[in-house]
């Protein structure tokens, strides 16, 4: 396959970049429309009973949950006064003559002193809106904005409508911020590496495709199914940072090959042959684990796999086709433009037993027990903060401390403490008013109730809200809830609870039941696609065990830093106690690809050392000296692009992207390069056994590499493409304390 492609990647150059031109413009004019299209919110089960609540209460019962709160206050004025009450009834009459208005309720229909405020300075209104699902309502919103000012008042819009449209406004102007503040110093920083500008503009050319061809992607899926607004973090972060890692050492592939005398048509070959084949091994890792999130319900996961796997997997074809098209065109002139005498030397490949990454793979296989044990313990200690991981949903302070709708939130907690923010609902289908009642009295007399209010009662159902001592992620409101569905109810009643601490309830309940299964998909992709792209058995296996330390650790610093608060005042958010928990899913599947792409990376290497001399000492040593510098490279390129998230103001971009410049900061500095070459000596030749049967797997199916060019001081131990019978032979006579060297140690 990759003989094919490489062949006609080279001869059709021209054509592939045509092609990839177009594909740019189809991006520009027809992709880029997905912005105006994704949907809000998305963080629920639609299957769950909260759900099915949420939508049956609006249609038996009315809109009696207010999608939109105004709150109006004056320092002068009190809610009695004439101008006062004129300003206010001026806005509920424009609202009320709103076809997307369903109901207005405030304290001017009645005496409801709920409506104001204990001085009498401030009152609120509650806005239903006419809408059937999370879009129709951020339309509705959007027209009515304009009318809820009211003159001479102050004027301040909360509700969960404002806090969902102020959180997709703050996710757009976080995407431009990281951009802005990623790509300048992206540029600069390839610069520095590649010691050339036009070698550094081939990854962000690369990113440019795959975030448009992402947004190309998304759209069309758009036309199907929903997808959330929150895809966009995805593909920028995604599309730009997996662009750099593979152009990277697709670009450090090809530069070598030029050094080694090929021409840059040869050069561009042995690059997909070599570099191609790690590339869509990563990328195929990565993408499919991000799949893994489609066994979840949730809109927002399923939007993020769309997003990520477009991104992902557009980087992975546009690296391996146009980029090395491009190459093939430049030749040597991709050096062009230097900005110093000669490349800097983490990516300028000396020699295979030259270099400090070679000295440090060296010093750590003299003692690997000692270097394993120590970066083991600390990334066990690192982890201990997860056994006190606290699950909890969002509410108004994941937006800024400045934002409209936070503001309005806070002041009306505090100025008018009969308003319950978060009630617990229940919906009494086929329950008159005596059955309420009932129901009242059964409700009222569980643990952790402070209110029970009968708010509705028409046509034989029944609403009941619920207050609750406690903030809705609290351990005794979960169990409230658990208890309200636990009671027997009224003969010929059906009762549904809904509210957000149901919400949360059965979103936690739902990503339990999933959770296993994704860890099961995650597991057994790079478990077999590391079996066919190596031919081993135990380092796939040590692949997952490794990754899940490097993943521990970095959730350790996420609960340290987020639900502890300990980097609330660095980051500017505000501590919730607890983190949500379908953004630790995202994370999730995003640092276990990525410690599995920067394994593949090293592994790759290692594995063509391996096979031209047989010696494993001296394969690790040199296949961490050509891509140790990559592997840092990338780590800090893709840092600095998830820390243009983790600037933004949003808390769950911050947490998204310290999430993953912590697990790549330890993955790519303790795991790849000390307890990799650590275990693997350790392993010896058991690093490369494989069973007589599977060996049989891997001839026909694996994904071998090609050839690789003789080299002074080299003994060629396997054949390729097809793995030597005389080395699979080796390979399974293999014991427990044979010697690492199967070779002569080259010179």
């Amino acid at each position: 396959m990759f003989q094919w492609i490489a062949r006609q990647v080279v001869t059709r150059r021209l054509a592939v970049l045509l092609a990839a031109g177009a594909f740019v413009v189809i991006g520009i004019l027809w992709g880029t429309a997905a912005f105006g299209r994704l949907a809000a919110g998305g963080f629920d089960d639609p299957g769950s009973q909260s759900t099915l609540a949420a939508q049956r209460i609006p249609a038996e019962l009315g809109q009696h949950t207010p999608d939109v709160l105004v709150l109006y206050s004056s320092r002068s004025a009190s809610v009695d006064t004439p101008t006062f009450r004129d300003a206010v009834r001026g806005v509920e009459t424009r609202l009320r003559a709103t076809p997307v208005v369903d109901g207005v309720t405030g304290y001017y229909d009645g005496t409801n002193n709920r409506f104001v405020s204990a001085d009498r300075h401030a009152t609120y209104i509650a806005v239903q809106l006419r809408a059937a699902d999370d879009s129709q309502r951020r339309s509705a919103f959007e027209t009515i904005k304009q009318d809820l000012t009211a003159p001479g008042l102050t004027s301040q819009v909360g509700g969960d409508v404002a806090v969902q449209a102020a959180g997709d406004d703050v996710t757009k102007r976080d995407v431009a911020r990281g951009e802005m503040f990623a790509l300048p110093v992206v540029l600069v920083l390839l610069a520095v590496i590649f010691g050339s500008v036009v070698a550094a503009l081939m990854p962000l050319l690369v990113g440019i495709v795959a975030i448009l061809g992402a947004l190309t992607a998304t759209r069309a899926i758009e036309s199907v199914t929903t997808v959330s607004t929150f895809a966009i973090n995805t593909i920028t972060l995604l599309g730009l940072g997996m662009a750099v890692d593979y152009a990277l050492i697709v670009i450090n592939r090809y530069r070598e090959q030029l050094r080694l005398g090929d021409s840059p048509q040869e050069a561009a070959r042995h690059t997909v042959l070599t570099a191609g084949r790690t590339v869509v091994i990563s990328g195929l890792t990565v993408t499919l684990s991000l799949a893994s999130m489609l066994v979840f319900p949730e809109v927002f996961l399923h939007s993020m796999a769309f997003g990520g796997m477009s991104a992902v997997f557009i980087a992975m074809v546009t690296s391996l086709t146009v980029l090395p098209a491009a190459l093939a065109m430049l030749g040597h002139r991709v050096n062009a433009l230097p900005v110093r005498r000669r490349a800097v030397s983490t990516l300028r490949a000396r020699g295979e037993e030259e270099g400090a990454w070679a000295r440090i793979a060296r010093a750590v296989m003299r003692r690997p027990a000692s270097y394993a044990t120590a970066v083991v313990v600390v990334l066990a200690v690192l982890s201990l903060p997860v056994l006190h991981l606290r699950f909890g949903g969002f509410d108004e302070r994941v937006l800024p401390a400045d934002s409209g709708p936070r503001v309005a939130a806070e002041a009306l907690a505090r100025d008018f403490p009969g308003l319950a923010s978060f009630p617990i609902e229940v919906l009494a289908e086929g329950a008159g008013a005596p059955q309420a009642v009932h129901l009242e009295g059964a409700i009222r007399a569980l643990p952790g109730v402070s209110s029970v209010t009968v708010t509705a009662v028409r046509a034989g159902h029944a609403l009941l809200e619920v207050g609750y001592r406690g903030e809705p992620a609290a351990a005794s409101t979960q169990a409230l809830v658990s208890d309200i569905r636990a009671l027997p109810a009224p003969a010929g009643v059906s009762v549904l609870v809904a509210g957000p601490p149901a919400e949360l309830a059965d979103q936690l309940h739902s990503l339990a039941a999933g959770l296993p299964w994704m860890l099961l998909i995650m597991a057994v992709v790079t478990l077999v696609l590391l079996f066919l792209a190596f031919g081993s058995v135990v380092l796939p296996v040590k692949a997952v065990l490794v990754n899940v330390l490097s993943v521990g650790a970095a959730f350790g610093v996420l609960v340290w830093g987020f639900q502890y608060g300990h980097l609330s005042g660095f980051l500017r958010f505000t501590s919730t106690s607890y983190l949500e928990p379908t953004t630790l899913v995202l994370v999730l599947a995003l640092l276990f690809g990525l410690a599995t792409d920067y394994e593949v990376f090293l592994l790759s290497r290692v594995r063509e050392e391996w096979l031209r001399r047989g010696d494993n000492t001296a394969a690790v040593a040199a296949g961490l000296q050509r891509t140790g510098g990559v592997i840092t490279a990338a780590a800090l390129l893709l840092g600095v692009v998830t820390a243009g998230f983790a600037s933004g103001q949003l808390v769950i971009a911050k947490l998204i992207g310290v999430g993953m410049v912590s697990g790549l900061a330890l993955d790519a500095v303790l795991v790849r390069m000390i307890l990799v070459p650590s275990t693997m000596r350790l392993l010896g030749r058991w690093n490369w056994w494989l069973p007589a049967p599977l060996a049989a797997v891997y001839r026909r199916l694996g994904l071998q590499e090609a050839a690789p060019p003789a080299r002074p001081g080299s003994v060629p131990v396997g054949g390729v493409p097809a793995l030597d019978d005389d080395l699979v032979g080796d390979v399974l006579r293999v014991v427990p304390d044979a010697p690492d060297e199967a070779g002569p140690a080259p010179r």
